[in-house]
Formats: C-alpha cells, sequence, structure tokens
C-alpha cells in the first residue's frame, strides 16, 4: 500500500527575516562605518531627547546658578565653591555638559524641522512642475535655478532678517526658532524639488500612469499615490545629507547672531560664547560644543553617504 501522505509546505520566513536578509540590511551590517556613525547619531539623539533627566543641572534657570562657579576647569573643583565639573562651566557658571545638552535639543528641533518643511516643499513642487510641465514647469525651475545663484546661508540670512523684521518686537525671541526653521526651509527646497522633477519625469511616462489617468484617476492622486512612492529613495538620501546641512546652516546663523535667541541657545550660540574666551585660556567652553557639533554632523553625513549606495541598485 503506498503511501500518499505529502510532506508539509515549507514556513514561510517571518518579515523580520526577510527583512534582516534583504539586500539593505546586510549592506548596513557589513559597514562598519554606517554603523558607528549610526550609533554616534542615537546616542546624541537620545541625550538631546532625555537632557532633563541626564543633565546634572538646568542652565537656563537662573536660579540654579551661580556666578562664583564661573571658568571651573573640567573634571577640577571650583577655587571658591569646591564644586566639580564634568566639562567645566561658562563664564555664567553653567555646566558646559548641561548646555551642551539643552543645546542639542534646539539644534536637532531646528534641523529636523527645516529638512521635513523644505522635503514638503519640494516634493509637492516637484510633482508639479514633471506632471502639469509647461508654464508652470518653466516657472518653478527658472525660479530653483536663481536661487541655486545665490549660497544657501545668505538665502536664510535674507529670508531670516525679512521675517523677524515684520514681527512685533514682543514676540521676536518666541518666534525666532520658529523663523530660523522657516528660513532654513526655504533656501533648501531647490535640490528636492530637482531630484524629484527628475525623477517623476521617468514615472510620468510608465504604464501605470497611463491606467491610472484611463480609469479617471485626477491629477492629484496620480501624483500622490502613484508616483510619490516611486521618488523616495533619492529623496530619502537627499534629507539625510541636508539634515546635516541644516544642523551646520543653523549653527552657523546662530554663531553669527541671528540665529537662536539667547534664552534658547543652539550649539552654534554656545560656540559663539566660547570663541569669545578661546584666548585668554578658557578652551573647554569652545571645545566641547564644537566637537559635539562635528560629531553629529559628521555621522549623518556618513550616513547619508551610505545610503546613497545602499538605495543604487546600480552598486548592489
Amino acid at each position: 500500500m503506498s503511501d500518499t501522505t505529502k510532506d508539509p509546505a515549507p514556513a514561510r520566513p517571518s518579515r523580520l527575516a526577510t527583512f534582516w536578509d534583504s539586500d539593505f540590511v546586510w549592506s548596513f551590517r557589513h559597514s562598519p562605518v554606517a554603523m558607528i556613525a549610526l550609533l554616534v547619531v542615537a546616542i546624541l539623539l537620545l541625550a538631546a531627547l532625555f537632557a532633563p533627566l541626564i543633565a546634572p543641572h538646568d542652565p537656563f534657570n537662573p536660579a540654579t546658578l551661580n556666578l562664583m562657579n564661573g571658568f571651573t576647569p573640567p573634571g577640577e573643583p571650583n577655587a571658591f565653591t569646591q564644586d566639580t565639573f564634568l566639562l567645566g562651566t561658562d563664564d555664567q557658571g553653567r555646566d558646559v555638559f548641561s548646555t551642551i545638552l539643552y543645546g542639542l535639543r534646539i539644534s536637532l528641533f531646528v534641523g529636523i524641522s527645516a529638512v521635513m518643511l523644505a522635503m514638503i516643499i519640494g516634493v509637492i513642487l516637484g510633482l508639479v512642475a514633471a506632471y502639469v510641465g509647461g508654464w508652470t514647469e518653466t516657472l518653478i525651475m527658472r525660479v530653483a535655478d536663481v536661487q541655486l545663484t545665490f549660497p544657501a546661508i545668505l538665502v536664510a540670512m535674507l529670508i531670516f532678517g525679512v521675517a523677524k523684521g515684520i514681527t512685533p518686537p514682543e514676540y521676536r525671541n518666541e518666534m525666532a526658532i520658529w523663523v530660523l526653521i522657516v528660513a532654513i526651509a526655504l533656501s533648501d527646497w531647490v535640490q528636492f524639488a530637482r531630484v524629484v522633477r527628475g525623477a517623476a519625469l521617468v514615472e510620468k511616462n510608465k504604464e501605470y500612469v497611463q491606467a491610472a489617468r484611463l480609469i479617471g484617476r485626477g491629477p492629484i492622486p496620480i501624483m500622490f499615490r502613484h508616483m510619490l512612492p516611486n521618488v523616495l529613495s533619492p529623496v530619502l538620501v537627499i534629507s539625510t545629507i541636508s539634515l546635516a546641512l541644516a544642523i551646520i546652516a543653523e549653527a552657523t546663523l546662530s554663531f553669527l547672531g541671528v540665529g537662536a535667541p539667547p534664552t534658547q541657545p543652539s550649539l552654534g550660540t554656545l560656540i559663539r560664547i566660547g570663541q569669545g574666551y578661546l584666548f585668554s585660556g578658557e578652551w573647554w567652553i569652545l571645545l566641547f560644543p564644537s566637537i559635539t557639533l562635528l560629531a553629529l554632523a559628521l555621522s549623518i553625513n556618513l550616513l547619508g553617504d551610505w545610503l546613497r549606495d545602499a538605495l543604487n541598485p546600480k552598486l548592489r
């Protein structure tokens, strides 16, 4: 009598196993630079998020400051109070370690918000330019070309100055961070628009777009439900690299005194304060915020370079 039982079908791998074995994760697992960069970014991001819990002092609460602690070197007891600070103190007696944690929050918030706003503006304009074409495309691309002729930091300074000038004086400090975000975003949308337009022009002539038109889909659903998912790969790469540039732009503006207000200092503001005491011997006030900014921007840039290679099918 023959055995008619069949072997059970092999179990399908779980989604987690499939993701773990994907080319994307394999590329990350075999890139020590990307892993170290992600670790640095994760540490700095978590430190910024949990700054109130990690920081030994609230550096922006005047009630907790003691001017006698000013200019205390790292790890050494203060000559008057005998208090010790890990990274020293600044001219006002603020703990440098705590100011870096709180400054990271401002820098990351401004950078991430500015990139998200720039991405939204650029993606929308890029899709509209590619799909609509004609004078609309010409107008959007000529505006982008004109803006590219000016350095992004100068455009951001111009927009920030105009926006701050029309803001009522009593609200300037409260609105300074939001004005800074808008200024950086409006100076950074061009590269998103150009890349999305180029990718959307290719997708526009594909069969799935023609099929969507035949069944009566409107322009907006076609652009944002059909074309947009197929042009997101380069957008992710650009947004990662733009995040580092936005953080540096915010630090530059704050260093020049036209960025974050004194009541909400970012890393750029801390560097500007420390630069004034560099040649008087208080080197730590400048060194540690500068190292933090360098580590953050460099790590994000390295992640962007890896992401660009990992999402490029020609390099797999």
